[in-house]
Protein backbone atom coordinates (compact mmCIF):
# COMPACT_ATOMS: atom_id res chain seq x y z
CA UNK A 1 0.00 0.00 0.00
CA UNK A 2 1.27 3.97 -0.63
CA UNK A 3 2.26 5.62 2.24
CA UNK A 4 0.13 8.43 3.91
CA UNK A 5 1.63 11.71 2.70
CA UNK A 6 1.54 14.38 5.68
CA UNK A 7 2.43 17.92 4.95
CA UNK A 8 3.80 19.62 8.36
CA UNK A 9 3.59 23.59 8.14
CA UNK A 10 5.33 25.10 10.69
CA UNK A 11 8.07 27.82 11.60
CA UNK A 12 10.40 25.58 13.81
CA UNK A 13 10.25 23.27 12.01
CA UNK A 14 13.75 22.31 12.82
CA UNK A 15 13.02 21.48 16.30
CA UNK A 16 9.94 19.21 15.28
CA UNK A 17 12.72 16.50 14.00
CA UNK A 18 11.97 13.84 16.23
CA UNK A 19 8.23 14.08 15.96
CA UNK A 20 8.96 13.60 12.18
CA UNK A 21 11.30 10.95 12.51
CA UNK A 22 8.37 9.01 14.56
CA UNK A 23 5.83 9.56 12.05
CA UNK A 24 8.35 8.10 9.19
CA UNK A 25 8.98 5.28 11.57
CA UNK A 26 5.28 4.81 11.91
CA UNK A 27 5.05 4.77 7.86
CA UNK A 28 3.91 7.81 7.13
CA UNK A 29 5.93 10.36 4.29
CA UNK A 30 6.41 13.62 5.75
CA UNK A 31 7.13 16.75 3.84
CA UNK A 32 7.87 20.18 5.77
CA UNK A 33 7.75 24.03 4.78
CA UNK A 34 8.66 26.90 7.56
CA UNK A 35 5.92 29.03 6.33
CA UNK A 36 2.23 29.16 4.88
CA UNK A 37 2.89 30.23 1.69
CA UNK A 38 5.51 27.84 0.71
CA UNK A 39 2.94 25.08 2.52
CA UNK A 40 0.25 26.13 0.03
CA UNK A 41 2.76 25.83 -2.68
CA UNK A 42 3.30 22.53 -2.08
CA UNK A 43 -0.38 21.42 -1.72
CA UNK A 44 -1.09 22.99 -5.56
CA UNK A 45 1.80 20.31 -6.58
CA UNK A 46 1.01 17.66 -4.85
CA UNK A 47 -1.47 15.16 -2.87
CA UNK A 48 -1.27 15.48 0.58
CA UNK A 49 -3.60 12.92 2.51
CA UNK A 50 -2.99 15.47 5.78
CA UNK A 51 -1.75 18.71 6.23
CA UNK A 52 -0.11 19.68 10.30
CA UNK A 53 -0.81 23.37 10.45
CA UNK A 54 1.00 25.78 12.45
CA UNK A 55 -1.32 28.53 13.53
CA UNK A 56 1.50 30.84 14.84
CA UNK A 57 3.61 32.10 11.89
CA UNK A 58 5.70 35.03 10.70
CA UNK A 59 3.49 36.63 7.76
CA UNK A 60 0.64 34.49 7.07
CA UNK A 61 -0.64 32.95 9.86
CA UNK A 62 -2.54 29.45 10.18
CA UNK A 63 -6.29 30.05 10.09
CA UNK A 64 -5.11 32.80 6.97
CA UNK A 65 -3.42 29.46 5.22
CA UNK A 66 -6.52 26.93 6.41
CA UNK A 67 -8.86 29.30 4.46
CA UNK A 68 -7.07 28.91 1.64
CA UNK A 69 -6.00 25.16 1.65
CA UNK A 70 -9.88 24.95 2.11
CA UNK A 71 -10.19 26.91 -1.27
CA UNK A 72 -7.96 24.85 -3.02
CA UNK A 73 -8.49 21.27 -1.67
CA UNK A 74 -11.75 21.53 0.06
CA UNK A 75 -11.36 17.74 1.43
CA UNK A 76 -7.93 17.84 2.44
CA UNK A 77 -8.33 16.84 6.67
CA UNK A 78 -5.94 19.37 8.53
CA UNK A 79 -4.62 19.63 12.18
CA UNK A 80 -4.22 23.08 13.56
CA UNK A 81 -1.58 22.94 16.18
CA UNK A 82 -0.90 26.00 18.62
CA UNK A 83 0.24 27.66 21.23
CA UNK A 84 -2.78 29.59 22.14
CA UNK A 85 -5.94 28.01 24.34
CA UNK A 86 -8.07 30.83 23.60
CA UNK A 87 -11.58 29.99 23.54
CA UNK A 88 -12.30 32.38 20.30
CA UNK A 89 -9.24 31.27 18.64
CA UNK A 90 -10.50 27.32 18.62
CA UNK A 91 -13.93 28.56 17.92
CA UNK A 92 -12.46 30.22 14.22
CA UNK A 93 -10.45 27.06 13.58
CA UNK A 94 -13.33 24.92 14.28
CA UNK A 95 -15.74 26.86 11.95
CA UNK A 96 -12.91 27.09 8.69
CA UNK A 97 -13.67 23.21 9.03
CA UNK A 98 -10.30 22.04 11.04
CA UNK A 99 -10.50 18.40 11.73
CA UNK A 100 -8.34 18.17 15.16
CA UNK A 101 -6.87 21.06 17.44
CA UNK A 102 -3.40 20.13 19.30
CA UNK A 103 -2.05 22.95 22.07
CA UNK A 104 1.26 22.97 21.98
CA UNK A 105 3.79 21.58 23.51
CA UNK A 106 2.83 18.33 21.15
CA UNK A 107 4.55 15.19 22.00
CA UNK A 108 5.06 12.52 19.77
CA UNK A 109 2.55 10.11 20.64
CA UNK A 110 -0.30 12.95 20.53
CA UNK A 111 0.81 13.95 17.01
CA UNK A 112 0.54 10.32 15.65
CA UNK A 113 -2.84 9.87 17.71
CA UNK A 114 -4.42 12.67 16.09
CA UNK A 115 -3.27 11.44 12.57
CA UNK A 116 -3.88 7.91 12.72
CA UNK A 117 -7.47 9.19 14.36
CA UNK A 118 -8.26 11.10 10.70
CA UNK A 119 -6.63 8.87 8.43
CA UNK A 120 -7.52 5.84 9.38
CA UNK A 121 -10.70 6.36 10.18
CA UNK A 122 -10.78 7.76 5.89
CA UNK A 123 -10.04 4.04 5.10
CA UNK A 124 -11.84 2.38 7.62
CA UNK A 125 -15.21 4.35 6.05
CA UNK A 126 -14.02 3.15 2.32
CA UNK A 127 -13.63 -0.28 3.55
CA UNK A 128 -16.91 -0.28 5.02
CA UNK A 129 -18.64 1.01 1.87
CA UNK A 130 -17.01 -1.65 -0.61
CA UNK A 131 -18.05 -4.28 1.78
CA UNK A 132 -21.54 -2.79 2.05
CA UNK A 133 -21.36 -2.13 -1.90
CA UNK A 134 -20.24 -5.45 -2.48
CA UNK A 135 -23.19 -7.15 -0.37
CA UNK A 136 -25.85 -4.77 -1.91
CA UNK A 137 -24.11 -5.46 -5.82
CA UNK A 138 -25.12 -9.30 -4.88
CA UNK A 139 -28.52 -8.24 -3.36
CA UNK A 140 -29.01 -6.30 -6.64
CA UNK A 141 -27.88 -8.76 -9.10
CA UNK A 142 -30.59 -11.39 -7.53
CA UNK A 143 -33.43 -9.29 -7.79
CA UNK A 144 -32.68 -8.48 -11.30
CA UNK A 145 -33.42 -12.06 -11.86
CA UNK A 146 -36.77 -11.76 -9.88
CA UNK A 147 -40.11 -10.35 -11.01
CA UNK A 148 -39.15 -6.74 -9.93
CA UNK A 149 -42.21 -4.09 -8.52
CA UNK A 150 -42.16 -0.56 -9.50
CA UNK A 151 -41.05 0.13 -5.97
CA UNK A 152 -38.32 -2.10 -6.61
CA UNK A 153 -37.28 -0.03 -8.87
CA UNK A 154 -37.11 2.71 -7.14
CA UNK A 155 -35.41 1.31 -4.23
CA UNK A 156 -32.39 0.27 -6.93
CA UNK A 157 -31.85 3.70 -8.92
CA UNK A 158 -31.87 5.25 -5.51
CA UNK A 159 -28.91 3.24 -4.27
CA UNK A 160 -26.75 3.98 -7.49
CA UNK A 161 -27.53 7.27 -7.33
CA UNK A 162 -26.88 7.46 -3.50
CA UNK A 163 -23.31 5.47 -4.04
CA UNK A 164 -22.80 7.83 -6.94
CA UNK A 165 -22.73 11.06 -4.49
CA UNK A 166 -20.74 8.85 -1.88
CA UNK A 167 -17.66 8.39 -4.07
CA UNK A 168 -17.22 11.25 -4.71
CA UNK A 169 -15.68 11.34 -1.39
CA UNK A 170 -13.65 8.19 -1.86
CA UNK A 171 -10.48 7.59 -4.24
CA UNK A 172 -11.77 4.18 -5.22
CA UNK A 173 -11.46 4.17 -9.44
CA UNK A 174 -12.45 0.31 -9.57
CA UNK A 175 -15.03 0.50 -7.55
CA UNK A 176 -16.83 3.27 -9.72
CA UNK A 177 -16.45 1.23 -12.68
CA UNK A 178 -17.99 -1.29 -10.94
CA UNK A 179 -21.16 0.76 -10.12
CA UNK A 180 -20.96 2.33 -13.71
CA UNK A 181 -21.00 -1.07 -15.27
CA UNK A 182 -24.15 -2.32 -12.44
CA UNK A 183 -25.48 0.92 -13.89
CA UNK A 184 -25.54 -0.09 -17.44
CA UNK A 185 -26.94 -3.79 -16.58
CA UNK A 186 -29.67 -2.21 -14.77
CA UNK A 187 -30.50 0.13 -17.70
CA UNK A 188 -30.77 -2.36 -20.17
CA UNK A 189 -33.40 -4.77 -17.60
CA UNK A 190 -35.38 -1.22 -16.80
CA UNK A 191 -35.76 -0.99 -20.57
CA UNK A 192 -36.81 -4.34 -21.00
CA UNK A 193 -39.18 -3.85 -17.79
CA UNK A 194 -40.84 -0.64 -19.30
CA UNK A 195 -41.10 -2.45 -22.82
CA UNK A 196 -43.38 -4.87 -20.95
CA UNK A 197 -45.40 -2.86 -18.39
CA UNK A 198 -46.39 0.48 -19.87
CA UNK A 199 -49.22 -0.10 -22.25
CA UNK A 200 -50.77 -1.53 -19.05
CA UNK A 201 -49.95 1.52 -17.21
CA UNK A 202 -51.43 4.08 -19.17
CA UNK A 203 -54.77 2.25 -20.01
CA UNK A 204 -55.12 0.56 -15.89
CA UNK A 205 -56.62 2.90 -13.72
CA UNK A 206 -54.53 4.81 -11.69
CA UNK A 207 -54.72 3.22 -8.28
CA UNK A 208 -53.92 0.23 -10.14
CA UNK A 209 -50.13 1.51 -11.66
CA UNK A 210 -47.36 3.89 -10.23
CA UNK A 211 -47.65 7.66 -10.48
CA UNK A 212 -47.09 8.86 -13.86
CA UNK A 213 -46.43 12.46 -14.59
CA UNK A 214 -49.88 13.39 -15.57
CA UNK A 215 -51.01 12.46 -12.12
CA UNK A 216 -48.72 14.54 -9.99
CA UNK A 217 -50.44 17.76 -9.77
CA UNK A 218 -53.85 15.69 -8.76
CA UNK A 219 -51.77 13.35 -6.24
CA UNK A 220 -49.79 15.90 -4.71
CA UNK A 221 -50.81 19.66 -5.49
CA UNK A 222 -54.76 19.64 -5.61
CA UNK A 223 -55.07 17.96 -1.89
CA UNK A 224 -53.07 20.70 -0.75
CA UNK A 225 -55.02 23.47 -2.44
CA UNK A 226 -58.30 21.75 -1.57
CA UNK A 227 -57.13 22.37 2.27
CA UNK A 228 -56.41 25.96 2.16
CA UNK A 229 -52.84 25.53 1.99
CA UNK A 230 -50.86 27.73 0.06
CA UNK A 231 -48.76 25.84 -2.45
CA UNK A 232 -45.11 26.81 -4.25
CA UNK A 233 -44.83 23.97 -6.79
CA UNK A 234 -41.59 23.53 -8.36
CA UNK A 235 -40.24 21.62 -11.38
CA UNK A 236 -36.42 21.45 -12.13
CA UNK A 237 -36.31 20.56 -15.64
CA UNK A 238 -33.70 17.78 -16.64
CA UNK A 239 -32.26 17.39 -12.95
CA UNK A 240 -31.00 14.11 -12.31
CA UNK A 241 -32.11 12.35 -8.74
CA UNK A 242 -27.72 12.16 -7.48
CA UNK A 243 -27.58 16.04 -8.67
CA UNK A 244 -30.30 16.12 -5.98
CA UNK A 245 -29.14 14.24 -3.54
CA UNK A 246 -25.67 15.77 -3.50
CA UNK A 247 -28.23 19.32 -3.08
CA UNK A 248 -30.15 18.07 -0.79
CA UNK A 249 -28.12 18.77 2.20
CA UNK A 250 -28.69 22.29 1.76
CA UNK A 251 -32.33 22.35 2.33
CA UNK A 252 -31.98 20.63 5.98
CA UNK A 253 -31.32 23.65 8.03
CA UNK A 254 -35.00 25.20 6.17
CA UNK A 255 -37.26 23.01 5.39
CA UNK A 256 -38.87 19.35 6.32
CA UNK A 257 -38.08 17.16 3.44
CA UNK A 258 -40.13 14.10 2.12
CA UNK A 259 -39.49 12.30 -0.64
CA UNK A 260 -41.74 10.62 -3.11
CA UNK A 261 -40.55 9.13 -6.91
CA UNK A 262 -43.14 8.68 -9.84
CA UNK A 263 -42.43 7.29 -13.62
CA UNK A 264 -41.85 9.53 -16.25
CA UNK A 265 -44.43 8.94 -19.45
CA UNK A 266 -43.01 8.70 -22.66
CA UNK A 267 -41.60 10.17 -24.62
CA UNK A 268 -39.82 11.51 -21.97
CA UNK A 269 -38.85 14.58 -23.60
CA UNK A 270 -39.43 18.23 -21.83
CA UNK A 271 -42.51 18.59 -24.70
CA UNK A 272 -44.31 15.83 -23.62
CA UNK A 273 -43.62 15.18 -20.27
CA UNK A 274 -43.35 18.42 -18.81
CA UNK A 275 -46.73 19.33 -20.08
CA UNK A 276 -48.22 15.78 -18.70
CA UNK A 277 -47.18 17.43 -15.41
CA UNK A 278 -49.40 20.24 -16.07
CA UNK A 279 -52.31 19.11 -17.81
CA UNK A 280 -52.67 15.92 -16.25
CA UNK A 281 -53.10 14.64 -19.77
CA UNK A 282 -51.33 11.83 -21.63
CA UNK A 283 -49.77 13.32 -25.04
CA UNK A 284 -52.59 12.08 -27.32
CA UNK A 285 -55.23 13.54 -24.59
CA UNK A 286 -53.29 16.93 -24.77
CA UNK A 287 -53.38 16.84 -28.67
CA UNK A 288 -57.03 15.89 -28.48
CA UNK A 289 -58.13 18.36 -26.21
CA UNK A 290 -55.94 21.26 -27.18
CA UNK A 291 -55.16 20.78 -30.96
CA UNK A 292 -54.35 24.17 -31.40
CA UNK A 293 -52.17 24.59 -28.41
CA UNK A 294 -50.31 21.66 -29.87
CA UNK A 295 -50.15 22.45 -33.72
CA UNK A 296 -48.83 25.74 -32.59
CA UNK A 297 -45.49 24.09 -31.42
CA UNK A 298 -44.92 21.58 -34.72
CA UNK A 299 -41.92 23.42 -36.05
CA UNK A 300 -40.76 24.02 -32.17
CA UNK A 301 -40.71 21.31 -29.60
CA UNK A 302 -39.68 24.24 -26.83
CA UNK A 303 -42.97 26.29 -27.95
CA UNK A 304 -45.17 23.39 -26.83
CA UNK A 305 -44.30 24.12 -23.21
CA UNK A 306 -45.50 28.20 -23.59
CA UNK A 307 -49.11 27.39 -22.35
CA UNK A 308 -48.08 25.55 -19.28
CA UNK A 309 -49.66 28.11 -16.57
CA UNK A 310 -52.97 27.49 -18.65
CA UNK A 311 -53.03 23.82 -18.60
CA UNK A 312 -52.45 23.92 -14.86
CA UNK A 313 -55.51 26.50 -14.55
CA UNK A 314 -57.60 24.07 -16.43
CA UNK A 315 -56.64 21.00 -15.12
CA UNK A 316 -57.34 22.28 -11.40
CA UNK A 317 -60.51 23.56 -12.53
CA UNK A 318 -61.66 19.98 -14.32
CA UNK A 319 -60.84 18.72 -10.66
CA UNK A 320 -63.43 20.97 -8.96
CA UNK A 321 -60.80 23.43 -7.57
CA UNK A 322 -61.93 26.96 -7.76
CA UNK A 323 -59.41 29.56 -6.69
CA UNK A 324 -59.89 33.11 -5.93
CA UNK A 325 -56.79 34.26 -7.02
CA UNK A 326 -55.37 32.88 -10.37
CA UNK A 327 -52.34 30.65 -10.20
CA UNK A 328 -49.22 32.58 -10.65
CA UNK A 329 -46.15 30.66 -13.07
CA UNK A 330 -42.48 31.43 -13.35
CA UNK A 331 -39.84 30.08 -15.78
CA UNK A 332 -36.17 30.14 -15.24
CA UNK A 333 -34.21 30.02 -18.23
CA UNK A 334 -31.17 31.79 -16.68
CA UNK A 335 -29.23 32.81 -13.82
CA UNK A 336 -30.80 37.08 -14.10
CA UNK A 337 -34.01 35.57 -14.06
CA UNK A 338 -33.51 33.56 -10.92
CA UNK A 339 -31.99 36.68 -9.47
CA UNK A 340 -35.36 38.66 -10.45
CA UNK A 341 -37.75 36.06 -9.24
CA UNK A 342 -35.97 36.92 -6.19
CA UNK A 343 -36.81 40.40 -5.56
CA UNK A 344 -40.29 39.57 -6.58
CA UNK A 345 -40.55 36.74 -4.90
CA UNK A 346 -42.58 38.36 -1.88
CA UNK A 347 -45.55 39.07 -4.26
CA UNK A 348 -46.15 35.56 -5.83
CA UNK A 349 -46.06 34.33 -2.49
CA UNK A 350 -49.03 36.11 -2.17
CA UNK A 351 -51.39 33.31 -4.13
CA UNK A 352 -52.91 30.03 -3.70
CA UNK A 353 -50.62 28.82 -5.89
CA UNK A 354 -47.42 29.56 -7.51
CA UNK A 355 -45.49 27.67 -9.92
CA UNK A 356 -41.79 27.60 -10.76
CA UNK A 357 -39.96 25.77 -13.47
CA UNK A 358 -36.00 25.94 -13.63
CA UNK A 359 -35.16 24.73 -16.58
CA UNK A 360 -32.08 23.33 -15.89
CA UNK A 361 -30.01 22.67 -18.85
CA UNK A 362 -30.99 25.67 -20.35
CA UNK A 363 -29.22 27.88 -16.82
CA UNK A 364 -26.32 25.69 -18.23
CA UNK A 365 -25.70 26.60 -21.43
CA UNK A 366 -26.21 30.00 -20.96
CA UNK A 367 -23.39 29.40 -18.22
CA UNK A 368 -21.30 27.89 -20.55
CA UNK A 369 -19.27 30.96 -21.17
CA UNK A 370 -18.24 30.92 -17.86
CA UNK A 371 -16.96 27.22 -17.28
CA UNK A 372 -14.82 25.38 -19.56
CA UNK A 373 -16.82 22.34 -18.71
CA UNK A 374 -19.99 23.52 -19.06
CA UNK A 375 -18.31 24.39 -22.46
CA UNK A 376 -18.22 20.60 -23.39
CA UNK A 377 -21.78 20.04 -21.52
CA UNK A 378 -23.58 22.48 -23.73
CA UNK A 379 -21.49 23.45 -26.90
CA UNK A 380 -22.04 26.95 -28.27
CA UNK A 381 -23.35 24.88 -31.39
CA UNK A 382 -24.19 21.26 -30.78
CA UNK A 383 -23.58 18.84 -33.67
CA UNK A 384 -26.56 18.21 -35.70
CA UNK A 385 -28.04 14.48 -36.26
CA UNK A 386 -29.03 13.96 -39.09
Amino acid sequence: MNKAKILWVDDEVEFLQPHILFLKDKGYDVETATNAEDGLDLIRQHNFDLVLLDEMMPGKDGLTALTEIKQIRPGLPVIMITKSEEESLMEDAIGAQINDYLTKPVNPSQILSATKKILESRNISQKKFTRDYTQELNKITMKLMSHLSPEDWIEIYHKLCTWDVDLDSLPDQELREIIHNQRRECNVEFGKYIERNYIDWVNADKEERPTLSNDIIEKYVHPELAKGNKVVFVVIDCMRLDQWLAMERYFYDYYTIQKDYYFSILPTATPFSRNAIFSGLLPSELEQRYPEMWAQGEDDDHSRNRHESQLLYDQLRLLGLKLKTEPRYSKIISVDEGKNLEKNLAASLDTPLFSIVVNFVDILAHSRSDLPILKQIAPMNPPTVP
